[in-house]
């Protein structure tokens, strides 16, 4: 399993001109997922998604996650 992850203000998917995902900041997630991979992969990969501390705080520090900042996670298949 490959991910890449990058924040962002706003993000958004579309197929054939209609939105199917879409979120205002957090994190958008391109992923790629193998033959091998499983349910455990994946599990590891949420974990370490919602600890990364890539948000400022209140000091201006990056070190708010995800979930410190109340951001939204859109994932997209590759």
């Amino acid at each position: 399993m490959k991910a890449l992850m990058q924040r962002v203000t706003q993000a958004r998917v579309d197929v054939e001109g209609q939105c199917i995902g879409q979120i205002d900041h957090g994190i958008m997630l391109l992923l790629g997922v193998d033959k091998g991979d499983d349910e455990a992969c994946a599990d590891k990969l949420v974990k370490k998604l919602l600890a990364y501390r890539v948000f400022s705080d209140a000091d201006d520090k990056m070190n708010a996650s995800v979930r410190d900042v109340e951001g939204g996670i859109l994932l997209v298949s590759q």
